[in-house]
């Protein structure tokens, strides 16, 4: 029920996909159920972010740039997802230092980025566009 209700909320607030990183295909349905557009790009912890993160990062580049709003979703609001999402605005270049772009995330999720926040912030300008 929660997690209907939740979907439900997302789709009323206008988003027109939802990007989901959990690894595991389940619950994918209740975005079918509930009419949401959504995209499965499954990465986990043991994935290389070299690997992942370049086609998810213009995926979501190409969305924002059609004018989609567009919500990006792991687990839990932690390193992972902070790390992604700082690495995603270095890379399409809305912020280019890394150390405002840490400062930036560390505000936004009101919390300190870990290590694998950090390299991904770091690594995210020498990402292939």
């Amino acid at each position: 029920m929660r997690r209907q209700e939740e979907i439900i909320w997302i789709r009323e607030q206008g988003f027109t996909c939802v990007v989901t990183l959990i690894p595991s295909p389940h619950n994918l349905h209740n975005y079918d159920e509930l009419g949401v557009p959504y995209l499965h790009r499954p990465f986990a912890p043991w994935d290389d972010p070299r690997e992942i993160l370049p086609p998810l990062y213009r995926e979501i580049h190409q969305m924002l740039g059609s004018g989609q709003k567009v919500i990006v979703h792991t687990e839990e609001v932690g390193d992972r997802i902070a790390g992604v999402m700082g690495g995603f605005i270095r890379w399409s270049g809305l912020v280019t230092e890394g150390a405002q772009c840490i400062s930036l995330i560390e505000r936004l999720v009101g919390r300190q980025l870990e290590p694998f926040g950090r390299a991904v912030v770091s690594m995210a300008p020498d990402l292939p566009h």
